[in-house]
């Protein structure tokens, strides 16, 4: 049993108010206020709060009152983005460069992708690329990261990865070679023994970089999974960019070769379709060892599970790579079934049951703050169900951006919550959540008049109808003329043409003769 799970609604352990400005301190607040006497620094509760926020982990507050291209300027998530963007382009032209022309050498010509080849490649890498993008960032759903975080996972792995494998490979490659760059068996060696390493190391450098920049945003191993996929995704893809172009011009090249199509197919087939699982299974292993050192509090799981990650992702990938050299024709397909197969359909088992295992953590944190008062027992169910999540995000939508908003900021507000109260529960976040504790409280007092929480049985898309279909107006009869009905049904009289008062009563004349019958 976790020790999230020990001190659970079960124990009765609710959540502590934060201590007031003159109230005791903790070993933590000491420290720091040992700081505070150093000449410059800002001695205020409000900045003494941030700097405690700061050495937590714990995000800033966003001060919505100062102008959004000042908020931008001053952001450290924007000017990292920039950078590394920049980077991202300039080692992709690098590589491009490296790989796509044909380069002149001492005693012949190296031949290229070149430029006809890389657009019907990227095209067919795409059809692996994208999907796997996509399933990535379905799994992240209790506590998605913000777009910038995806694409800088994903562009790693794309353009920065792949050009320092490429040169370490390479380099690699030629120091292993016995009899020249003619061995046959160079390329086995370095496919076995150092690209593994390379490889991997070059994929999680970026997923230890946001650990270090945003560990507070680590909250399950589905966000280490996440993240490293993406990155496999992005090496993968280009890597895929560089196979398909070399088989491609290739088979154009030579005399008596298959169709470049056809041969282009065919890798695709294999690389594309049949193990297409490979690098984002692999990476994963980096992934969830550093989401289990970031939510540890022991010091030794926080430096051995991120090495034993790595060296389960290496060793994966050297043995895939081994099967690949020396294995084919049924024996391959054999150890496709009984090795690969089942390798996948594990990773999915457990992600599924790590889906199923944080919406009971959301239940069990959340509810114990229903215990005190501070949030409605209502709220637990809703926000601990992905599908009942969506439902009140999709309902929102048909209710006005008013209410998408609030509905949107709610989920995130009670989710984060939660992991906050389990990370300090197990010790990783200290008393100084309680200042983000009081932040995302107020945030939710202020949005759930608005947001749904419950979603009806059906939307309301009778509002979006109104939106496009017109409404009928009413025929314009003729105007009511006196005496008499006008136009079809009768109206009053029109104002102006009946006489008033009693000349507006008239008598009809009566027959002198008449009498009563029978008389």
């Amino acid at each position: 049993m976790s020790v999230a799970e020990k001190s659970g609604p079960q124990t009765g352990v609710a959540p502590q108010p934060a201590p007031s400005a003159g109230g005791p301190r903790s070993t933590f607040g000491r420290l720091l206020g040992r700081g505070n006497a150093e000449p410059g620094r800002d001695k205020s509760p409000r900045a003494l709060d941030q700097r405690r926020a700061d050495r937590a982990g714990l995000p800033r507050t966003v001060d919505l009152s100062q102008p959004l291209p000042r908020r931008l300027l001053t952001s450290r998530m924007v000017w990292l983005g920039v950078v590394m963007l920049i980077a991202y382009a300039v080692f992709l032209v690098l590589l491009y460069n490296q790989v796509v022309p044909d380069r002149r050498v001492p005693g012949g010509r190296l031949i290229g992708l070149g430029h006809e080849a890389v657009p019907i490649s990227a095209k067919y890498a795409a059809f692996t690329a994208v999907p796997l993008a996509l399933v990535f960032l379905w799994v992240d759903r209790f506590r998605p990261q913000r777009l910038p975080v995806w694409f800088m996972a994903f562009g790693w792995g794309a353009c920065i990865a792949t050009f320092v494998a490429a040169q370490v490979n390479t380099w690699a490659a030629g120091h292993l070679s016995i009899v020249g760059d003619g061995d046959p068996a160079t390329g086995a060696r370095a496919a076995i023994y150092v690209a593994p390493f390379v490889e991997e190391a070059c994929k999680a450098t970026v997923l230890f970089w946001m650990a270090i920049l945003m560990r507070y945003r680590w909250v399950s191993r589905l966000t280490g999974i996440t993240l490293a996929g993406l990155s496999a995704a992005g090496f993968a893809f280009v890597e895929n960019i560089l196979y398909y172009g070399r088989v491609y011009r290739y088979a154009a090249n030579t005399f008596g070769a298959i169709q470049p199509e056809d041969a282009l197919h065919q890798l695709f087939i294999l690389r594309g379709v049949l193990t297409f699982f490979g690098h984002p299974l692999f990476t994963s292993m980096t992934g969830i060892g550093l989401a289990i050192a970031l939510r540890s509090k022991s010091k030794v799981v926080r430096v051995v599970a991120p090495l034993a990650g790595y060296c389960a992702a290496a060793f994966l990938h050297m043995t895939f790579n081994t099967i690949s050299s020396f294995v084919s024709g049924t024996q391959l397909l054999l150890m496709y079934i009984f090795l690969a197969l089942p390798a996948v359909i594990a990773m999915i088992t457990f992600i599924v049951r790590q889906e199923l295992r944080e919406g009971r953590l959301i239940r069990e944190r959340l509810t114990d703050y229903v215990r005190v008062g501070w949030l409605p027992e209502e709220d637990v169910v809703p926000m601990s169900r992905l599908r009942t999540r969506l439902r009140a995000i999709w309902q929102s939508i048909f209710l006005g951006p008013p209410v998408f908003l609030a509905t949107f900021k709610v989920q995130r507000a009670e989710t984060e919550l939660a992991y906050l109260r389990d990370a300090m529960t197990r010790g990783v976040v200290d008393d100084a959540g309680q200042l983000r504790e009081k932040v995302l409280l107020a945030t939710i007092r202020a949005e759930r008049g608005q947001a749904v929480i419950q979603p009806e049985r059906r939307a309301a898309y009778h509002r979006v109808k109104e939106l496009f279909v017109r409404k009928r107006v009413a025929p314009a009869y003729a105007p009511p003329q006196y005496p008499g009905p006008a136009g079809l049904g009768g109206s009053l009289p029109a104002p102006g043409t009946a006489p008033i008062g009693p000349a507006a009563t008239r008598l009809s004349e009566v027959d002198p003769n008449w009498k009563p019958p029978g008389e």
